[in-house]
């Protein structure tokens, strides 16, 4: 009993009461305000010094200010539950960057030796497809392309290094596949055929492409992407090279689980990878515990205009040998230096973007 009275009472502090409303016709009648909440009622975001969107409004557990989860920077998507503390009151030590040591980083991502180099197996596809195209007279089809890698080991060294410093920084094991954990959604569940309306599937040409990209990567040859830290954004993702259109960025992995054992769900990163008829059978990716570098990658704020400028990137969902597959794949060419950015929302608009920078 003790324990059940100790939540409520410190969930009462993540969550501001509601401002008092006062009835104008009744100027003289005194609110009815609940004694636990009385401390509370006059608390303003100490950021833009408002008391609305109360529900939005956290008190810190230390000094007892307010402050919106939108005007905090980074953002935080939704009201965290237990002990909270602003940026003043927080331990949260300075960013500590992962070591520029090659067997270090090789064994942060499980590196391997592959057996035939990729560059070989990047040629022979390219060369299959010319060939199919010129035998086959048909309507043209868009390919997928896989990434170009950086030439410098060196620079390649600090993309990697990048990433870790992230996973490391937000608890996360890297993985680079869907991973299924014991007492989650199991490997059987994700079935595509489940997904309602149907799903496209992944060409056979397209697949290849795809395992390419996981060849490359397995063997350390990475992406030419880079991971740094916004003050106002959080860890997010840069091209550290041109990108062409429709190049494989990465496949959305993490921990499978089903969709209605994570209603409450608190991360930020969460993405749907089955939207089934019967909703009992939905299944989301969850890379809170296990992911790359797809968790980083922002999303624009799809309420305006300038927001839906930033996309560079879209977010696909396929059927691959009958399972599901998400996959972040650039919807144009991407300049070097430039943030990529896809709709967090999809067909979907239930994720909180309006107030995303």
């Amino acid at each position: 009993m003790a324990y059940s009275q100790t939540r409520s009472l410190r969930r009462r502090r993540t969550e501001a009461s509601k401002p008092i409303y006062q009835s104008p016709l009744k100027p003289h009648s005194e609110p009815q305000i609940d004694d636990d909440d009385d401390d509370y009622r006059y608390t303003v975001c100490e950021e833009c010094g408002s008391g609305d969107a109360a529900d939005k409004l956290l008190l810190c557990d230390k000094c007892d200010r307010g402050f919106h989860i939108f005007c905090l920077r980074p953002i935080i998507v939704s009201v965290p539950k237990g002990r909270w503390f602003c940026p003043s009151c927080s331990s949260q030590k300075k960013l500590k960057r992962f070591p520029l040591i090659q067997t270090k980083i090789v064994d942060f991502f499980r590196i391997q030796r592959s057996t035939e180099p990729t560059q070989k197996l990047n040629h022979d596809i390219q060369k299959k497809r010319k060939r199919s195209s010129s035998l086959v007279m048909s309507k043209k089809k868009r390919k997928l392309l896989p990434f170009n890698p950086t030439e410098d080991p060196l620079r390649r060294m600090e993309q990697m290094a990048s990433l870790a410093t992230a996973l490391t920084a937000t608890g996360t094991e890297f993985s680079n596949e869907l991973t299924y954990m014991p007492g989650m959604a199991p490997r059987s569940a994700n079935q595509a055929i489940l997904e309602h309306g149907g799903m496209q599937v992944l060409s056979k040409e397209d697949t290849e492409t795809l395992n390419l990209c996981k060849s490359m990567m397995a063997g350390g040859e990475w992406p030419p992407l880079m991971v740094v830290f916004d003050p106002k954004e959080g860890f997010t993702v840069e091209a550290d090279r041109f990108i062409k259109d429709l190049t494989i960025i990465t496949e959305y992995v993490g921990d499978v689980d089903f969709l209605k054992k994570r209603e409450n769900y608190e991360g930020d990163s969460m993405m749907t990878l089955i939207s089934a008829t019967d909703p009992s059978r939905s299944l989301v990716i969850c890379p809170d515990k296990h992911g790359n570098i797809a968790r980083f990658v922002n999303g624009i704020n799809n309420h305006t205009p300038d927001g839906k400028k930033k996309q560079n990137v879209k977010c696909v969902r396929f059927d691959v040998k009958g399972e599901c597959r998400v996959l972040l794949i650039a919807n144009r060419d991407i300049r070097k230096g430039e943030r990529l950015y896809y709709d967090y929302n999809g067909y979907l608009n239930e994720y909180p973007t309006q107030h995303f920078i």
